[in-house]
């Protein structure tokens, strides 16, 4: 029984400790997330990424093995015998069992000199493979980037919706309650206030799914962070929203892109890749030289000479140059050849899709923030427009000037003009980053 009481006391010590270990992890994390802390914890923490890293790791490892294999190898050996066999023996007068014991050692070496620039043309290639695993981790990070970015618009625009809806559903409560005066008072119609709760009751619901979208978008971009469910994010709206901001022209966007995007520099790796690869396949056709030397000795018991003895009297050395002369491979050299300048060929069309696939992206993205910029405008006159509509409207149905009816309607054309004013915005805002984004720069605010 003391036992056990003694290890409940050593729980309950512990148990503060374990709480400030449990409050440590998300005391690392930010308190408000800004859009560069996303992007920033995306890249550390995506699965994908992580693993694009590693096999980066891989490449340099056969890097280091490529090099290396200009370098003389060395191999010692050695080894016990014990035989055991049937002799013919006169002086018994029949067949004797006999043993034997015996040993060996030696060491070897050997070194390429020359074999067509095999190894010098491998390491060549395996230094561009690991400038190519960077380049690939740089567009998984950057496609990351560009989801990240969406994910964080998406909550700043359904942030501002709530805002705005709150807003509407106060005014619409106001309102009511005046409604609700002027009914007891016997100025309006049941109808009209029954108009006016309508309308209460719609613009709750408007909120309810402003509020839900806003969940969904952030689930979406938990989800991306590899955040855990329970996790309350909160993200940092910045102070301003730059929305028109001067531009470079499509040409000059695209030429940056072709200078700047990873994917094409990728590209022209794989062309000089494949380009090398053609050497390597020739010089399996080519003749090699190889050096290789040696040392070796041995012990058997079967001998007079003591051990030490026999290891000096056994030892020799040897040193050879060995070379090789290919003369038919049935097709094999020739075969690698014609496929690795096929490689190439291709290597050539895939830089050449993706040039027209980066310039079509950028072109979009060129054609989206245009089309975002226009409607923003033409949205800003909008909600100018219905606002000042409404505020007069408003004023009117005071006076009783205009009816109930004809409020509402008004009051539903500003609140969607309100909307897409602010939908717009925030398309205008994204899309300006995105083409940014393609000349190389980084996406903040």
């Amino acid at each position: 029984m003391n036992r056990y009481i003694y290890v409940l006391v050593i729980l309950l010590l512990a148990l503060p400790d374990l709480s400030k270990a449990q409050d440590t992890v998300p005391a690392a994390l930010p308190a408000k997330w800004r859009l560069e802390d996303c992007i920033a914890y995306a890249k550390q923490k995506n699965i994908t990424i992580a693993s694009l890293r590693l096999s980066t790791i891989s490449t340099q490892e056969d890097l280091l093995q490529a090099r290396a294999a200009v370098l003389p190898n060395l191999n010692g050996s050695a080894s016990q015998n014990l035989v055991n066999g049937k002799n013919n023996s006169s002086g018994a007068g029949g067949v004797q069992t006999q043993s034997n014991f015996s040993s060996s050692y030696g060491v070897n070496s050997s070194m390429i000199l020359y074999n067509g620039g095999y190894l010098r043309n491998d390491i060549r290639v395996k230094e561009l493979s690991v400038q190519s695993a960077n380049l690939t981790l740089k567009e998984t990070e950057n496609d990351i980037t560009l989801s990240i970015a969406q994910a964080f618009f998406n909550i700043l625009l359904a942030k501002e919706n709530i805002t705005t809806l709150s807003s509407v559903l106060v005014t619409s409560k106001e309102q009511l309650q005046q409604g609700q005066q002027r009914f007891d008072a016997g100025s309006i119609a049941r109808k009209d206030l029954l108009q006016f709760q309508s309308q209460v009751a719609g613009d709750e619901f408007n909120l309810i799914n402003a509020n839900n979208t806003f969940r969904l978008n952030t689930v979406t971009l938990k989800q991306l962070l590899l955040l855990p469910p329970d996790y309350d994010l909160q993200i940092a709206a910045p102070d301003t929203i730059r929305v028109r901001e001067a531009l470079p022209s499509l040409p000059e966007a695209q030429k940056l892109a072709q200078q700047e995007r990873p994917e094409m520099q990728n590209g022209q790796l794989q062309v000089q890749i494949s380009e090398i690869e053609i050497e390597k396949a020739r010089a399996a056709a080519k003749p090699s030289v190889s050096v290789g030397a040696g040392l070796a000795t041995g012990y058997s018991d079967n001998q007079s000479a003591k051990y030490l003895a026999q290891l000096d009297n056994n030892f020799y050395q040897t040193l050879g140059v060995t070379l090789g002369i290919p003369i038919y491979s049935r097709r094999v050299n020739k075969t690698n050849i014609n496929k690795s300048k096929i490689l190439w060929q291709q290597s050539q069309l895939n830089l050449a899709d993706t040039r027209n696939i980066l310039n079509n992206q950028v072109e979009q993205a060129y054609v989206n923030l245009l089309n975002a910029q226009e409607r923003y405008t033409a949205a800003e006159t909008q909600l100018r427009t219905n606002e000042e509509i409404y505020r007069i409207t408003n004023e009117q149905l005071r006076l009783g000037a205009v009816t109930t009816v004809e409020l509402l309607l008004q009051k539903n054309a500003y609140v969607q003009a309100l909307q897409t004013f602010t939908q717009a915005k925030y398309n205008a805002a994204l899309y300006n980053k995105i083409y940014q984004f393609y000349m190389g720069m980084p996406v903040s605010f």
